[in-house]
């Protein structure tokens, strides 16, 4: 049976080791930073040796490549892209424009990922950012209203689809009121709950359809006083599940983060415990692999069910207009030499 949890790996290639264990606790997908990549080829054979492992072809392989300063994929190998910020500028100067250029930049990226033999991307980021919050969200965001950002996001959300690439909305319920880089500490936020409702809830509601969630290392007093949105099952069950309406594949933000503290079994135990389907870890420490592949435990029941229609979502990707594209992404970064 398929492990309930995502993991990384050390360097450009697969270690002994590393195949070994992928083999005995096969989870369900792959994730890779900028430690795994060197080329398309490189990525090529990374990808493909680990989908041999696991044997399964659709075997999710997730990168984070939002563009700016969050693009593991860079140049000179791979197109560079803006941050969410820019497409926020082009909406706000035409946002019939600004939303076709956002999904055709994205499809292009999508291009990107699945020649290297990537399947998921954890994007778009839909937090909200709030005036004096911490910069760990910034530029990373599509816009300062709900509104703006979800329309943003959902034309994000349709340019990776069109490409044959699963989005991932993040950070459920919301990160942009934090005053705290969750990598680094657990932000507390104290707002109150009709207000986190009006505005953090609301992208994620309106994106609720997209299969694949990422919940925020984030503390709302007004939800859950004593846990965190990822170890919380009032914020998972009736936050996430009820009111915002989410039934997709929920899956923790890195346990790895500092936000978090126990062991890496106790994290996981208790992330599963609040109803997050799959575990997320990324740092590719071995020993931290292991205790969290424990604590996931196997894919099934609901969360199995979820993780296959996610992957439902999947398709061939479709026809576009590359020089479009292209000229969009220019559009918007500049002329790139």
């Amino acid at each position: 049976m398929t492990g309930a949890f995502i993991t990384g790996c050390e360097g450009l290639a697969l270690s002994g080791d590393e195949v070994s264990f992928l083999r005995e606790a096969n989870p369900w997908g792959l994730i890779l930073f900028a430690r795994n990549v060197d080329s398309p080829e490189q990525l090529r054979s990374l990808t493909g040796h680990f989908r041999d492992i696991v044997g399964r072809t659709d075997a999710p392989v997730l990168i984070d490549q939002e563009g700016g300063r969050v693009q593991r994929m860079r140049p000179p190998n791979w197109r560079k892209y803006p941050p969410a910020r820019a497409y926020a500028q082009a909406y706000e100067k035409d946002a019939v424009a600004g939303l076709r250029a956002t999904r055709l930049v994205y499809r292009l990226l999508a291009q990107d990922l699945v020649d290297a033999g990537i399947n998921v991307d954890c994007v778009p980021v839909l937090d909200v950012p709030q005036p004096g919050s911490h910069d760990i969200i910034g530029d990373r965001a599509y816009g300062m209203t709900p509104e703006q950002v979800a329309l943003l996001g959902r034309a994000a959300s349709q340019g990776l689809l069109d490409g044959g690439v699963l989005p991932i909305i993040k950070h459920i319920p919301g990160h942009g009121r934090a005053f705290a880089d969750s990598h680094l500490e657990l932000p507390v936020v104290d707002a109150p709950r009709a207000e986190l409702e009006r505005v953090d809830f609301a992208p994620f509601a309106a994106l609720s359809d997209i299969p694949m969630a990422m919940t925020a290392h984030v503390v709302y007093t007004a939800l859950d006083p004593d846990n965190c949105c990822t170890l919380s099952p009032t914020v998972i069950g009736e936050v996430i599940r009820r009111q915002i309406g989410f039934d997709g594949l929920i899956m923790s933000d890195d346990l790895s983060m500092k936000a978090l503290k126990g062991t890496f079994r106790e994290r996981g135990e208790r992330a599963i415990a609040a109803g997050c389907d799959v575990l997320l870890h990324c740092n590719g420490n071995m020993a931290e692999m292991v205790e969290v592949a424990d604590a996931a435990g196997r894919l099934d029941g609901q969360a199995e069910k979820r993780a296959a229609r996610a992957l439902s979502f999947l398709r061939g990707p479709d026809s576009f207009d590359l020089a479009e594209a292209e000229m969009a992404l220019e559009a918007l970064i500049g002329p790139v030499s």
